[in-house]
């Protein structure tokens, strides 16, 4: 790893690979003033449910032009995604040992409404490094970091929900652990940070620390 920053888009309920860049790089900006990219985690997250892999994904408001920012992007409201959304973590992970723990934590970002992707995505960022216990140098982009930055590693589209998008990562190296539906389905890699929290609870920071390559 020869640089010391990293850039990443922002997301919700950020996948295992995400959170070890929070972890790994001395500091981490969060772009703010890309064009808004849709079908990837900046408003979606997998989750691990009964029948396997399950999708969860933030209805936004449609923008009046082909191309809003990152930072303008609202969320919409229209549906009641918010109860569906906590329906299907409580349907996938009440049985895991660290459920009741956590979830009371995290309720609020179901019957609370914001208004702006962006900053819902930061709060629930914020949330998780605490019952992680992490404290990552984190900022917002202050202006768009061009594609090719030697300075920086660039995640933005590297982390993405769909296998032909991921970016090899020589960085992140994910190992087993106990899951819910483990042995119904098998070890499902690199989900959403919540089946983390809820499936390992106060070991969530030495597993990250384990799925880290040093190079």
């Amino acid at each position: 790893m020869e640089n010391t920053q990293a850039i990443l888009a922002t997301s919700y309920f950020a996948p295992i690979q995400y959170y070890c860049k929070l972890i790994q790089y001395d500091k981490v900006l969060i772009e703010q003033w890309e064009n808004y990219s849709k079908q990837s985690y900046r408003n979606r997250c997998n989750i691990y449910g009964a029948n396997g892999v399950l999708p969860l994904s933030i209805p936004v408001v449609k923008a009046t032009s082909k191309k809003i920012l990152t930072r303008d992007v609202k969320i919409s409201y229209d549906t009641n995604w918010q109860k569906l959304h906590l329906k299907g973590i409580e349907s996938a992970y009440k049985s895991s040992p660290f459920y009741e723990y956590y979830i009371d934590d995290l309720e609020r970002f179901f019957n609370q409404k914001w208004d702006n992707l962006l900053e819902f995505n930061m709060e629930i960022q914020q949330e998780i490094c605490s019952m992680l216990e992490i404290e990552p140098n984190v900022e917002l982009t202050s202006d768009y970091v061009e594609i090719g930055n030697e300075n920086i590693d660039d995640y933005r589209d590297g982390i993405h929900p769909k296998a032909s998008k991921n970016k090899m990562d020589l960085l992140f190296k994910p190992s087993p652990y106990t899951q819910v539906f483990g042995e119904k389905h098998g070890f499902q890699a690199n989900l959403s940070i919540l089946d983390v929290v809820f499936n390992l609870g106060p070991e969530g920071l030495t597993y990250l620390e384990s799925c880290l390559v040093n190079s």
